[in-house]
């Protein structure tokens, strides 16, 4: 499918954090459609330049960074990186993120504690504190974050991410209401299980895994990643101009 020239992103520029993959990589492809400049960010440089790639191939324009979410500077060089290709951000999508080891709380090593947080919640945090600023140079944009649905709920042997995801829209809530007033929209998603690579590192190929998981959705199957891609690119539209301060569950039910 070709990008669209007249689209609803035409003239803005989208930034993608966790873009090397998975839904970053769907949500990447989903605004170059929607007719954006994108800046694919990730800590696999090849995996952000396969996507530019794919991008590339519908129409799109895009560029790929290194950025690990967790270090100030790389974040700050990406969006440096941003503004000199395109000239503005429009949207953001802080998308990054990493899986748990599975274990009890009282099992996890503070260095695993540290890892997950450091990624999911902390990577989220940096990357808002110098999207922002940007944002209010030009007078507003629209900012998705990514939660889960264990945003929303606990879950056995997954308690840092569980946390990190809980902190996530605790974030987004208390940012979007500090800027609402300066035309900057910030919301989150939670998606549910959702057919992607670190989904499969999860599963590991083991079938009775693969089943338990497709059992917690009322759906009966995973999500696509373009499916959370969609209401991504949506809540970044004018479309979603009075949603502010939401975490949009995309679960098939799961959490109902």
């Amino acid at each position: 499918m070709a990008t669209n020239k007249n689209g609803i992103f035409t003239g803005k520029v989208a930034f993608v954090t966790g873009g090397a993959s998975g839904i970053g990589r769907a949500t990447a492809l989903a605004f170059a459609r929607a007719g954006a400049s994108v800046v694919v960010a990730d800590i696999s440089e090849q995996g952000a330049q396969e996507t530019v790639r794919l991008i590339e191939e519908i129409g799109g324009r895009a560029i790929a960074v290194r950025c690990d979410v967790t270090q100030t500077e790389e974040v700050k060089t990406a969006l440096d990186r941003t503004i000199e290709a395109f000239g503005r951000l429009d949207a953001a999508f802080n998308n990054a993120g990493i899986e748990q080891a599975p274990m009890a709380t009282a099992d996890i090593p503070e260095v695993e504690w540290d890892r997950v947080i450091a990624v999911n919640l902390r990577g989220v945090f940096l990357c808002m504190k110098y999207e922002i600023p940007l944002m209010l140079k030009q007078g507003g944009g629209a900012i998705v974050n990514t939660s889960s649905g264990a945003g929303i709920k606990g879950f056995r042997d997954g308690a840092a991410y569980v946390t990190a995801k809980h902190g996530v829209i605790g974030l987004t809530r208390s940012a979007a209401l500090d800027y609402v007033s300066h035309n900057i929209r910030i919301n989150a998603i939670c998606p549910g299980i959702t057919s992607t690579p670190m989904i499969e590192r999860i599963i590991g190929g083991d079938d009775v895994m693969r089943e338990q998981l497709l059992a917690q959705e009322p759906a009966g199957r995973m999500a696509h990643p373009e499916e959370i891609a969609n209401a991504v690119v949506w809540l970044c539209s004018d479309a979603a101009s009075f949603v502010v301060g939401h975490a949009l569950v995309i679960d098939g039910g799961q959490t109902v």
